[in-house]
Parts: structure tokens; C-alpha cells; sequence
């Protein structure tokens, strides 16, 4: 069963719409929480590549980079799910998980399946809504992982095309 169907949603997947980098966030989050979600890349095994800067280096603590200076580069978490869909994690600041994906990879019902069931896995484990936004308009989800009906919903009308 599908949490979403394609021809529902595309609209939202259009990035002459939405931008091609739509922005992913997971709300009133702590360290323990960011850490819960490296634990997660590492249990299921996806592929993943840390970096700071141009140096790739193994995957730390969650406390470690997000103690680390306030002039220091922002790290980011490169995850893959799947070999064509690619997450990139930035760790701004604790209280958010924020992250992008690229639209243009996630077109037809088979990617939007692999898109929804990365959102629930993090939001299962974490509990916590798990939620879409155009590019550059936070606060405005389209979609997103709602922990009380344990899959992606709709948050916004789709547009018509």
C-alpha cells in the first residue's frame, strides 16, 4: 500500500514549482535525537558519506559536531536509502534535523515510495512529525510523516497542473 500516490502529489515534486531542493525538517529535536537518527543510517546500513568541508571523515557522535565552533564549516551527512536517492543532512543546530533532497530524483510512484518510506523510518524512531517544505519557505509543509497516523499525509492542497 502506498502512503501517497503519484498523481496526487507530483505537483509537489515539480521543481519549476517547489525548487529542486525542497527543504525536509524534523521539528523540536535534541542531540540525543540527531544521534538517534545516525544510529538509524548506521543500523540500516545505507550508504553514507560525512564531510567538513572538502574532508570526508568518519561519522561522529551527534554531540561532537554539533559542539563544535561557531566558525567551523556546517558538516553535512550525505545518506543514500537507495543507489538514486540521495539525503543530505546538515547539522545546523540541535533543535531541528534539517535536510534536503533533489526533486529531480524522486519522480514516479516508485521513488515517491522510497521518499515516504525514508520519512517514516525517521519519524518512527524518532517519534516526531517529519515535514516537507518548498524550497526556502519553511513553515509551509506540503507533506510529511505524521506519527499519529503512522504514515505521509498531505498537509496542502495539491495544485492543479
Amino acid at each position: 500500500m502506498h502512503d501517497l500516490l503519484w498523481d496526487d502529489v507530483k505537483c509537489f515534486f515539480d521543481p519549476d514549482l517547489m525548487g529542486s531542493l525542497p527543504d525536509v525538517r524534523v521539528p523540536d529535536c535534541s542531540v540525543a535525537d540527531w544521534q538517534t537518527l545516525l544510529d538509524l543510517v548506521e543500523a540500516k546500513g545505507w550508504t553514507r558519506r560525512y564531510s567538513e568541508g572538502e574532508t570526508v571523515l568518519p561519522v561522529p557522535r551527534a554531540e561532537s559536531v554539533l559542539s563544535r565552533a561557531v566558525d567551523a564549516e556546517c558538516p553535512e551527512l550525505r545518506v543514500w536509502p537507495t543507489a538514486d536517492v540521495l539525503a543530505i543532512f546538515r547539522f545546523y543546530h540541535d533543535e531541528v534535523i534539517d535536510f534536503d533532497v533533489d526533486l529531480r530524483e524522486l519522480q514516479g510512484q516508485e521513488r515517491l515510495d522510497v521518499f515516504c518510506g525514508f520519512l517514516r523510518e525517521i519519524g518512527r524512531l524518532l517519534g516526531k512529525p517529519v515535514l516537507m517544505d518548498p524550497e526556502g519557505d519553511h513553515g509551509h509543509p506540503v507533506l510529511g510523516f505524521d506519527p499519529e497516523a503512522d504514515r505521509v499525509v498531505l498537509l496542502a492542497e495539491p495544485l492543479i497542473m
